[in-house]
C-alpha cells in the first residue's frame, strides 16, 4: 500500500506518494485524503527533503493509554480517555531538530502510534471509525517532565516549538494495530518498548470518542499514548520512534541557543 508523503521537492512544497520506503516519490496535486492525483512529476527520494506529513487543525492525544505507563506516572487506569491537545506549532518532520528549551531541564521523549484523519469525522462509531482514517504514522510526544509536574496541566509542558515530530509518512495499511511493536531508540538504545495490544482504548474507539466532542478534519491527528519507558532527553541525543509496518520518525535532540 501507498505510503503518503509531503516534501520540499524541486517544485517547491507538494504532497506525494510512494510504494515503497526507498521511493520514488510520485507528486499530487493535493494531500491522497483529499482526492489528490499525480501530476506526472517523479523525483528520487535523494532529490526531496520529507516533511511533516499532513497540516493538522489539532493534534489530539491522550494520557496514560497502557497499563504500565499509567502505573509509571502513579495514575489510576482511566475510565474514559484522557485527551489533550498539542498546539500545531509544535510540529515538526523527520531529520528536523528537537529543541530542549532553556525553561526545561528535564525534556522526556513518548513514542506513539497516531491515527491521520483522512475525511471529515463528526460522532462516528468506533465501528466506523476506521473508514474516517487516512492512514498511521509516528508522533513523538515530547514533554517537558518538570514542567508538567510543577503545574499539573500539559498546555506549556507539551506544547514548546518542535515537541511534535511527525513522521517520516503516513503508511495507508493495512496495519494490524494489535500487533504492532511501539518503539523508542535514543542513540540506538531502546528505552521503549510496547504493543498495540497493550493500548487501554483501542485506536478507532479512540477516534469514535473524539468525535463525540468535536469534528474531526482530514490531516487532524489522533495519537493513542506511549508505553512505559520515557525519558530524559539530552543535547546531541538522535531519538528514533519505530513502529512495526509503519517506519522510523529519526531526530537529533539539541539545547536552545
Amino acid at each position: 500500500m501507498a505510503k503518503f508523503v509531503r516534501v520540499q521537492s524541486p517544485i517547491g512544497v507538494a504532497y506525494g506518494r510512494m510504494a515503497s520506503p526507498a521511493g520514488p516519490v510520485e507528486i499530487l496535486n493535493a494531500p491522497a485524503w483529499e482526492g489528490g492525483q499525480a501530476t506526472g512529476q517523479v523525483f528520487a527520494l535523494a532529490e526531496v527533503k520529507l516533511l511533516a506529513p499532513c497540516e493538522p487543525t489539532k493534534i489530539v492525544c491522550v494520557a496514560h493509554n497502557f497499563l504500565a505507563n499509567a502505573a509509571e506516572r502513579n495514575h489510576p487506569v482511566p475510565e474514559r480517555p484522557l485527551v489533550f491537545f498539542k498546539p500545531p506549532s509544535s510540529i515538526i518532520g523527520p531529520g528536523a531538530a528537537i529543541v530542549r528549551p532553556r525553561a526545561s531541564k528535564s525534556v522526556q521523549h513518548e513514542a506513539e502510534l497516531a491515527i491521520v484523519i483522512g475525511r471529515r469525522c463528526h460522532r462516528v462509531t468506533a465501528a466506523y471509525a476506521r473508514a474516517f482514517g487516512a492512514g498511521v504514522t509516528c508522533l513523538n510526544d515530547v514533554t517537558a517532565r518538570d514542567i508538567q509536574a510543577q503545574e499539573g496541566y500539559f498546555a506549556r509542558c507539551k506544547g514548546f516549538d518542535t515537541f511534535s515530530p511527525i513522521g517520516p509518512w503516513i503508511e495507508e495499511g493495512p496495519v494490524d494495530i494489535d500487533r504492532v511493536s511501539i518503539r523508542c531508540k535514543v542513540n540506538g538504545e531502546v528505552r521503549q518498548s510496547g504493543s498495540g495490544k497493550d493500548l487501554i482504548f483501542e485506536p478507532w474507539e479512540l477516534v469514535a470518542y473524539v468525535s463525540s466532542i468535536m469534528t474531526l478534519y482530514p490531516g487532524d491527528i489522533v495519537s493513542t499514548g506511549t508505553p512505559v519507558g520515557t525519558g530524559d532527553l539530552v543535547d546531541g541525543d538522535v531519538c528514533e520512534v519505530e513502529i512495526d509496518g509503519v517506519g522510523t520518525l529519526k531526530n537529533q535532540v539539541v539545547n536552545e541557543a
